[in-house]
């Protein structure tokens, strides 16, 4: 077996000791694909109201970057009464602010422009100016490193190292080196190849498979394939799920298959310094049938006196961090597992599913619950308004009953908006919500209480 080459540290409770760094960072949500267009359009038709998701940021970055000068760089401004709620509120410090489209930010990092578009090059000089040492975004693609050049400083991760960090191809290579369990994998360069991907799969037992291009996120790049075997059927595939190069095509791990009765999915929550993985959260993730991530919650209540499965997966996941060390990515991440349980007496089966070598949908609300509650647990939904209103009416509405999450109410509980997307009349169409309490199972009848008391409707979507 591959031996851990760096030193893995498991947070006993609260947070690791992140960056004692100023940084700029940049919220450069659509270069997650780093470069593929294709599946950035198909990121902002399937999320929608993207450009504000970079607001998740704002109440975490002086905890993630304890220097004095932060300043986030978002696509578009935030809620100022949620900035507030934040600031008066919940005592946090924030990062100061700055608007650059995407569209900007990709002209910023182009060679082309040398001195640039006009209003690129301004906000640069001003982010230049607030005085922060490094430069961050959710990846480091070849653009930020020029913006960083640029500006003369440096930035946090390598564009090699957080684009191979993302690579699951990659991951699945290190994780077969390394001994670990692994999921069956076979590769397919073009579509034409997934039929007989889909055939060898059904002799082994799988009744379905899933397509996996090798850079992807919040469901892009992953197509279910609901058919294995001889004249399985295939779906039209988009060329940008090769654009990397072949794809992975593996057995759906489901109940009924291999003697699996149920299927869970943790996630362990890492930061990584340089020289050490900080394993600081254990999650579980709460996906739609399409396995599309819709929130989290922490602890995993399955998991409750297994202390075998924990150690386990915290193993795992040590060697999955030093592996996104080895490769130069730094910063936060998350390693996603599948945990297949097979029966009263059986160990269940552990297998690294992926690695997200970003700020990830359990990053941030790991942040905030671990330095409010070091203890207790929490519970993130993504809620979309049955009808869009105003930020400051929404906060007004959770709070009347009694509902928002307010420091110094005792041990109470509550609810924490996290951020809130708007759409283009500037309404709140929706927002990431998280709940504080004791329990995974208080945690739920909060969400449950306020969305009783409330006089609206929201519905449960995708991240």
């Amino acid at each position: 077996m591959h031996e851990t080459r760096v030193q893995v540290e498991v947070a006993g409770g609260g947070l690791p000791p992140f960056w004692d760094r100023s940084v700029a960072f940049f919220a450069n949500l659509l270069a997650l694909f780093f470069g593929n267009e294709e599946e950035t359009t198909s990121l902002v038709e399937a999320v929608g109201e993207v450009d504000s998701y970079g607001g998740r940021l704002i109440p975490i970055l002086n905890l993630v970057f304890r220097g004095p000068d932060n300043v986030l760089v978002l696509e578009r401004h935030p809620d100022e009464t949620l900035c507030g709620y934040f600031r008066e509120d919940l005592g946090l410090s924030l990062p100061k602010l700055e608007i650059l489209s995407h569209g900007e930010y990709v002209a910023a990092g182009t060679e082309v422009i040398g001195g640039g578009r006009e209003e690129a090059t301004a906000i640069l000089a001003e982010v230049a100016r607030h005085g922060a040492s490094w430069v961050d975004g959710y990846v480091t693609d070849e653009g930020l490193e020029r913006i960083a050049a640029r500006m003369g400083k440096g930035t946090i991760t390598t564009a090699a190292g957080s684009k191979n960090g993302n690579n699951k191809w990659l991951l699945f290579e290190a994780l077969r080196e390394r001994g670990l369990p692994i999921v069956a994998t076979e590769m397919a360069a073009s579509g034409s190849e997934v039929v007989g991907c889909l055939e060898r799969l059904g002799e082994r037992g799988f009744r379905s498979a899933v397509l996996k291009a090798q850079i992807g996120a919040s469901g892009i790049g992953m197509v279910k394939l609901p058919e294995t075997g001889p004249g399985a059927r295939v779906p039209d595939l988009d060329e940008h799920l090769f654009y990397e190069g072949p794809a992975m095509v593996q057995g759906w791990l489901e109940p009924g298959v291999h003697g699996i009765t149920k299927i869970h999915s943790p996630s362990v929550q890492m930061f990584l310094d340089d020289t050490r993985v900080h394993l600081f959260d254990m999650t579980e993730q709460i996906l739609s049938h399409e396995s599309v991530h819709e929130g989290n919650e922490s602890p995993p209540p399955y998991l409750g006196g297994r202390d075998a499965v924990k150690a386990e997966l915290l193993r795992q996941a040590g060697e999955a961090g030093s592996w996104l060390h080895e490769v130069g990515y730094r910063g936060t991440a998350s390693a996603d597992f599948l945990l297949a349980e097979r029966g009263e007496g059986e160990d269940p089966e552990v297998s690294v599913c992926e690695i997200n070598a970003r700020v990830t949908g359990a990053t941030y609300p790991s942040v905030l619950a671990r330095h409010f509650r070091p203890e207790g647990a929490w519970l993130l939904r993504n809620l979309r308004m049955s009808e869009p209103l105003e930020g400051g009416r929404l906060l007004e509405m959770l709070d009347g009953p009694g509902h928002l999450y307010r420091v110094g109410r005792g041990m109470g509980g509550g609810v924490l908006p996290v951020n809130f997307n708007f759409g283009e009349d500037d309404l709140v169409h929706k927002g990431q919500f998280l709940c504080l309490g004791e329990s995974p199972a208080e945690c739920h009848e909060l969400l449950r209480r306020a969305e009783e008391d409330l006089p609206m409707d929201w519905s449960y979507v995708r991240d």
